[in-house]
């Protein structure tokens, strides 16, 4: 399988002051990159998870405050944007690269994803068998989050913050960078289909 093809200096591009410096290495160096993947990945994502996959690429707001600490390429059930549903992404950030699903604050019907969630969450916890899976919400972008296991507990906290106004969800695992240098499509993909069955439920509610 091929490997991603991503280099020491993507990630440092993370590390660069100023917004427009940082924006223009972005957009030469990560987006065409994020563009392929997103492109081939699409069609193994559906083989994989039996589901159709439109890819996306982040667009990041030329006039914002503070430069990105991360870029990525998502995945979702629409060809007209991806933000309104569950998503899977792959971001780069200075930490490496991670395989994630996502919930926007913005998306549609968060309510009845965290009613779903929470009916599936004795079996989920069966399911996983002790997968550690890391949450997203509130990282550095420096220190890669502490994976933590599957179980109802977490599954509850995660359903109390789709009730929330602007609760979401975007749990998955990451690679350190030197493990991100050598990860291939298969490994990746392996990845996703570790959180298919938590994917799958949030994704049925369209």
């Amino acid at each position: 399988m091929p490997r991603l093809g991503f280099s020491r200096d993507d990630f440092r591009i993370f590390e660069i002051e100023g917004f427009s410096v940082r924006m223009q290495q972005i957009a030469e160096h990560l987006q065409p990159r994020l563009t392929r993947l997103g492109n081939e990945l699409a069609p193994e994502l559906a083989r994989k998870l039996h589901m159709e996959f439109f890819p996306h690429v982040a667009k990041h707001l030329r006039r914002s405050v503070n430069p990105p600490h991360e870029t990525w390429a998502a995945w979702g059930p629409s060809p007209r944007g991806y933000k309104r549903y569950a998503y899977l992404a792959l971001c780069v950030s200075s930490a490496g690269l991670h395989a994630r699903v996502i919930v926007k604050s913005e998306a549609d019907a968060r309510p009845e994803m965290a009613r779903r969630l929470r009916a599936k969450s004795s079996e989920f916890e069966r399911g996983f068998r002790g997968t550690r899976v890391a949450d997203y919400q509130t990282w550095d972008f420096v220190r890669q989050p502490r994976p933590e296991p599957v179980n109802v507990e977490m599954l509850e906290a995660v359903a109390d913050s789709l009730d929330k106004k602007t609760g979401g969800i975007d749990l998955g695992f990451g690679w350190p960078i030197g493990e991100s240098l050598r990860l291939d499509h298969a490994e990746l993909l392996d990845a996703y289909a570790e959180l298919e069955p938590l994917y799958r439920v949030l994704r049925s509610v369209v």
